[in-house]
């Protein structure tokens, strides 16, 4: 490594803590339940970041992880497989840095997306077979100069989850003062498995009580992963955007889960719905995926007479979804009809019982 190469990397570092600094933290937002039932529900509103998503977080641990490693230099070009919310986010870390991003995507990604990551300067490549991104990121990853981030692979090794910095630290400090200050559950979608492992990781480096839950999408293999123990297992792939896997991911880590909920896709855009309804705020699907599985663990404190507080997060913002999730006409061509489980979550705010209202029940498992 030339001198030149060590004092890019220490420049470049010192521009992605500034970022951090400048970025600050992201708001808690309380979503208001009953008074007699003892239980806070909060929303970690992680669309407040530069790049509105969650993954804002990832990509930057994702750029600190490879300059520390030497596998990025001045001339360096970054590629990742993603048409979503991590390309978006890494494009933008890129720019900062003054290098070339690609984002290897499946052909038909919708303009808007392939919008997001052009403004910060990125360059779309789109494959015919959405199976193969993976492969033609690693082949062109592979080039002199350029690195391949592998986000699913990398995801839950970048974070420092004992650090102040990370997700979990961010949630702690943030319910400090409310009243019950250790929250009993934080749910959390999987996309690549590794914000679930950052927060579990730093609950247990913490010493505390507080439990993780992920939910999975129809479509996805994680849940039947964490239930059978198999990391082997393949699938259609899920409808909801930014989570579930039609595989396994590297980052996926079961033995830090303590319960996971499969939600159906319906139950997801209903939940989605019911936040806008009574915040305010809209979110994408991956959030109502995980407002419909914490509805459902409060469901089960109350019956417990348990007290306490759970804390979801707000991946990123809905109007990335107008055309698809918020979409009658999208919804109604894939069959999906949120009504009923609407009306049952409404009827919960109200009466404390989860009604199952899907053709097949909801599987959990504490």
């Amino acid at each position: 490594m030339s001198v030149d190469h060590i004092t890019w990397a220490g420049e470049a570092l010192r521009a992605l803590d500034v970022e951090a600094n400048r970025s600050a933290d992201t708001h808690m937002r309380l979503f208001p339940l009953p008074a007699e039932w003892g239980i806070d529900l909060y929303v970690k509103d992680e669309s407040g970041h530069p790049t509105g998503s969650l993954k804002h977080r990832l990509a930057r641990s994702l750029f600190v992880h490879a300059i520390a490693n030497g596998n990025l230099g001045p001339n360096s070009t970054v590629v990742e497989s993603s048409s979503g919310s991590t390309a978006v986010s890494e494009a933008y870390f890129a720019k900062l840095l003054g290098l070339r991003f690609v984002a290897v995507i499946p052909e038909g990604t919708s303009p808007e997306k392939m919008r997001l990551i052009e403004q910060f300067g990125g360059v779309c490549h789109p494959v015919s077979a959405p199976t193969t991104i993976w492969e033609e990121a690693l082949r062109l990853g592979a080039q002199a100069d350029w690195h391949y981030m592998d986000q699913f692979a990398n995801a839950s090794v970048v974070t420092d989850w004992r650090g102040s910095d990370n997700i979990g630290a961010s949630i702690f400090d943030q319910l400090s003062r409310e009243r019950y200050p250790e929250p009993t559950w934080i749910v959390v979608g999987a996309g690549t498995g590794g914000t679930s492992a950052t927060i579990s990781r730093h609950c247990r480096f913490r010493n505390s009580q507080t439990r993780v839950a992920v939910v999975d999408p129809e479509g996805s293999v994680f849940y039947q992963a964490w239930a059978e123990g198999r990391n082997d297992l393949v699938s259609g792939g899920s409808r909801i955007e930014g989570i579930g896997r039609p595989r396994v991911e590297k980052s996926f880590v079961p033995t830090l889960i303590q319960h996971m909920v499969r939600v159906p896709d319906a139950g997801s855009f209903a939940a989605m719905r019911l936040l806008h309804e009574i915040t305010g705020l809209r979110a994408g699907g991956s959030t109502g995926t995980n407002l419909y599985g914490a509805l459902q663990i409060i469901s089960q404190m109350r019956e417990a007479g348990e007290r306490g507080s759970v804390v979801i997060l707000m991946c990123d913002g809905g109007e990335r979804y107008l055309d698809t999730h918020y979409s009658p006409a999208w919804l109604l061509a894939r069959g999906i009809a949120p009504e009923p489980h609407h009306a049952m979550l409404r009827g919960l705010l109200t009466t404390g019982v989860w009604v199952d209202v899907s053709d097949a029940a909801v599987d959990a498992r504490v």
